[in-house]
């Protein structure tokens, strides 16, 4: 047995048995070993940001990590956007990258770089294996790193000496560390908090978005009169009929300060006091309303669910199936929209009326995807994933990932035509493993976000030169031709009808799908 052969043994006797990669000379015994322990499947992406987003979503929805395998310094550094995005949605994935021979590497060959030193900046924990015998003990150890609360990314880097040379053998599961429990005075603190406010909000993140979690918070909320809201991107999210609804933040800095007007005490549940996305001219950055000191109920190294629930308790909060009001949304799914002008308000009422029960949305629509999010608060039970980085391409990868782990629920992205080009390679990969997912291309032709955050910055009296960088006419993107070139069955709608029929076919068929909304 060698290192690489060891290394992959050890990932999936710790639980990992889906790799997605794109590989090269370095890494060639990690893929030849592929063959000597077939529990572990390979997943080929084309650009190594499909190859690190789509390990984001599968780790998002299976609730444990799938690996990378990427080539070197600058395959990392392409696949780096979406380890962004994966450590801000706290997803554990084991990041593997191999690297030159321990011997090799004072050559300074063209291909030599800082891989510690890239992979820092996105990574919870980095470690170098110094010998095939150390590599299966790594592996556990980063499998281990990136399941520890709150979730994150795990860097290995694998010499190639390391995964070719003998090793003495693979190492068994390692016992996975618990959730700490949220402290008993923090919940007492936030009880009394709640208790003296005029107007308190339960601001929530990560697992406490699950549905054990938005359960206890209504239970607080109904009892106490406090509000329940969460982040704007959240990593995932269960929504739709028979689960609790709950305030999203704004995105825009202005709307944030408007909705938090009042509050006096602001009790936070996994996630950190608000700030703006970016500063703007004459604006504070800090969103907490002023001479508010927020209270931590539990950061999001502990149990969320189990801090809700003591909270619960602490306010002696009824069951929540006894409650006077039910705060979980009711089935009352907008009906279809009559043939017409196909604008992202009409197509997010057929997605809402039309996408089944138990389905993952990939969100990355930007300023198109508004309507369907709100839409979809009494649509059928589901899973919402948010581009959480910020960083775009994040889309398709995500769905990728989401429909390997989970291949008996429909997947549907919804995505502005801008970010879609950033990592278009993961159609190639719906395609080739028969991947049941649809995407929704909102071809508006341009980066309309960047239209308004020009003007929100104060860049005055932009002129042609400047617009035509957010110009996506000159050529028009042609996105059925696109998809169909790798392999992915497309359609194009101009009308509410049209989008309709098209998306009741994507959902009553199974595989890859794409539709380009033109609006």
């Amino acid at each position: 047995m060698n290192g690489a052969q060891s290394l992959i043994r050890t990932l999936v006797n710790n639980g990992v048995d889906v790799c997605f990669t794109n590989p090269g000379t370095s890494e060639m015994h990690f893929v030849a070993a592929l063959d000597h322990v077939p529990e572990m499947r390979g997943v080929l992406g084309l650009f190594e940001g499909v190859v690190t987003g789509a390990a984001d979503g599968y780790g998002r929805m299976a609730d444990k990590p799938a690996c990378t395998l990427l080539h070197l310094g600058p395959g990392l550094g392409n696949g780096i956007a979406n380890l962004h995005n994966g450590r801000r949605a706290q997803t554990p994935i084991v990041n593997i990258v191999g690297e030159h021979a321990t011997y090799h590497r004072h050559l300074d060959a063209p291909l030599t770089s800082d891989i510690e030193g890239l992979a820092k900046p996105v990574s919870k924990w980095v470690r170098v294996s110094s010998s095939a015998d150390d590599v299966a003990t790594d592996g556990a150890e980063a499998v281990a790193a990136a399941m520890g609360a709150p979730g994150g990314v795990a860097t290995l880097i694998l010499p190639a000496n390391t995964a070719w040379n003998d090793a003495s053998g693979a190492v068994e599961a390692l016992a996975q560390t618990a959730a700490s429990l949220a402290a008993p005075d923090q919940v007492r603190a936030a009880a009394k908090a709640i208790e003296k406010a005029k107007r308190a909000v339960i601001l929530m993140s990560g697992k406490a978005l699950r549905t054990g979690g938005l359960e206890a918070a209504a239970r607080i909320a109904a009892k106490t009169g406090a509000e329940i809201w969460c982040d704007t991107f959240n990593g995932r999210i269960e929504r739709g009929a028979g689960r609790v609804t709950i305030g999203r933040l704004p995105y825009f800095a202005e709307m944030v300060d408007e909705t938090l007007e009042g509050v006096d005490q602001l009790i936070l549940a996994g996630t950190k006091p608000p700030v703006a996305f970016f500063a703007y001219p004459g604006r504070s950055s800090i969103l907490t309303p002023q001479g508010v000191e927020p209270v931590v109920l539990a950061r999001d190294s502990e149990d969320l669910i189990q801090a809700l629930e003591a909270l619960a308790d602490e306010v002696a909060a009824p069951a929540i199936d006894k409650l006077e009001v039910d705060p979980r949304a009711v089935s009352e799914v907008p009906g279809l929209p009559a043939a017409g002008d196909l604008t992202a308000g009409t197509a997010g009422q057929s997605i809402a009326a039309l996408m089944p029960e138990n389905a993952i949305v990939s969100d990355e629509s930007a300023t198109s995807g508004l309507a369907s999010y709100a839409l979809m608060e009494n649509a059928a039970p589901h899973d919402w994933l948010f581009l959480t980085g910020g960083s775009i391409g994040q889309g398709m990868p995500v769905a990728t990932g989401a429909a390997v782990a989970c291949p008996d629920r429909k997947v549907v992205c919804l995505h502005g035509d801008g970010g879609a080009m950033y990592t278009v390679q993961a159609l190639w990969t719906q395609a080739r493993e028969k991947l049941d997912v649809t995407t929704v291309i909102f071809a508006n032709r341009s980066y309309a976000i960047l239209q308004v955050e020009l003007m929100r910055v104060g860049a005055e009296n932009p002129g042609p030169r400047a617009l035509s960088l957010f110009d996506l006419t000159n050529p028009t993107l042609k996105w059925t031709e696109i998809a169909s070139g790798m392999g992915v069955e497309a359609m194009q709608s101009n009308t509410a009808e049209e989008f309709s029929d098209h998306f009741k076919y994507c959902m009553n068929n199974k595989g890859p799908h794409l539709i380009e909304v033109v609006l």
